[in-house]
C-alpha cells in the first residue's frame, strides 16, 4: 500500500492536535520518599529467600522488563505471563495485563504474596527490614510510623511514579525539534496514524489507557489456546464474555527495549509484532518497507533511563 508522507522537517504548530502527547515530569513527588522507594524496589529482602527484588523482573537495562518470555521467580519457578515494563506504569488505567488492580499501590502486594514470584508476606518482610537499623532510621524520617505494609507500599509506588522516560526523540519532535527524528520515523508515524494503530496507542503513554481484544479483525487464538487461562485476559477478572481475550493495551514507549512481546512473550522481534498487529487488529498485511517505517517510529519512542533509578 502507498504511504502518505509527513512533511518531515515542518515544526508542529500545536502538539494539542496530535493524538500522542509528550511525557512531562511529575514534579509533585516527595524526593525523600522516592529515594526510599528506590531502595526498597532493589531490596531482595522483599522475597522469601532474599533472592529476588522488584528490579529482578523489572530490569532498567532491559527497558523496565526482564527480556524473558515469562518471568522467573522464587526457586526458579516460571510465571505464566510476560513481564510488563515498569517504566511509565503510573500512566496506565490499571495494572497487570488483565487490569485486575486499579493502582500501583494495589499492585505492589501482588508479587510479594504470589507463591511463584516473591513467595512471602508483609510481616516477614517487615521483620527483616527492622533488623537494618540504619535503613529504619532513614525510613522513619519520612514515615514516622516506620515499616508497615502501608508505608512500604507507598514508598515503592511513589518511586514507580517517578519512572517516566522523558526526552525521547519523538517527544523532542512533538515539542518542536524537527531534526529529532529521521524521515523514516516521521513517515512511520504518519503511517501509524493512517492505518488506525493510533486508535489504541495514543496519549502520553502511547497506550495503557484501554482494554482491547487481541484479534479484533482476525482471531489470534485458536484451538486449545483460546481456552487457556493465560489467554483469556480480562475475562478472568470480570467473567464477562465480552472481555474474553481482552488485555490492557500496552504502552509503546521504549518498546524497542522490551522484547519479547505480547502477554505470552512468544513474539521475539518488533517487526514480527508489528506484522501481527496489522493482521489481527487492523485486518491488513504490511510489506517490509511499511514495517520498517513503523519500526523506525517506534524506536523513536525510546526515552531517557536515569542512572539514579538504579
Amino acid at each position: 500500500m502507498n504511504t502518505v508522507p509527513l512533511p518531515v522537517r515542518a515544526v508542529m504548530s500545536s502538539i494539542s492536535t496530535e493524538p500522542i502527547t509528550p511525557l512531562l515530569e511529575n514534579r509533585n513527588l516527595p524526593a525523600g520518599k522516592v529515594e526510599l522507594g528506590r531502595r526498597l524496589f532493589h531490596d531482595k529482602r522483599l522475597s522469601a529467600d532474599n533472592s529476588i527484588s522488584c528490579a529482578s523482573c523489572h530490569d532498567f537495562a532491559q527497558g523496565g522488563s526482564d527480556g524473558l518470555e515469562t518471568a522467573i521467580g522464587y526457586k526458579n519457578q516460571r510465571g505464566p505471563l510476560n513481564t510488563p515494563t515498569v517504566f511509565n506504569c503510573s500512566l496506565s488505567l490499571a495494572q497487570f495485563w488483565d487490569g485486575r488492580v486499579a493502582s500501583l499501590e494495589q499492585q505492589v502486594s501482588g508479587p510479594v504474596h504470589n507463591p511463584i514470584e516473591m513467595a512471602t508476606n508483609w510481616p516477614d518482610v517487615i521483620t527483616k527490614l527492622k533488623r537494618d537499623k540504619a535503613f529504619q532510621r532513614a525510613f522513619v524520617k519520612k514515615y514516622p510510623r516506620g515499616f508497615t505494609e502501608a508505608t512500604i507500599v507507598d514508598a515503592i509506588a511513589t518511586f514507580e511514579k517517578s519512572l517516566l522516560t522523558l526526552h525521547s526523540p519523538f517527544d523532542r519532535y512533538l515539542l518542536g525539534d524537527p531534526s529529532a527524528i529521521s524521515d523514516d520515523a516521521a513517515d512511520g508515524y504518519q503511517l501509524f496514524k493512517n492505518l488506525g494503530c493510533i486508535s489504541c496507542h495514543q496519549g502520553s503513554a502511547v497506550g495503557g489507557n484501554m482494554f482491547q481484544k487481541f484479534g479484533v479483525m482476525e482471531d489470534y487464538f485458536c484451538g486449545e489456546e483460546a481456552n487457556a487461562l493465560t489467554n483469556k485476559g480480562r475475562f478472568n477478572v470480570t467473567k464477562r464474555k465480552s472481555d474474553l481475550h481482552r488485555f490492557k493495551v500496552p504502552t509503546l514507549r521504549n518498546i524497542a527495549l522490551t522484547a519479547p512481546y505480547f502477554h505470552h512473550g512468544k513474539t521475539k522481534t518488533l517487526r514480527e509484532a508489528i506484522a501481527i498487529m496489522a493482521e489481527h487488529q487492523l485486518g491488513t498485511d504490511l510489506d517490509e518497507t511499511e514495517i520498517a517505517l513503523i519500526e523506525a517510529f517506534l524506536i523513536s519512542l525510546t526515552g531517557q533511563i536515569k542512572k539514579e533509578w538504579e
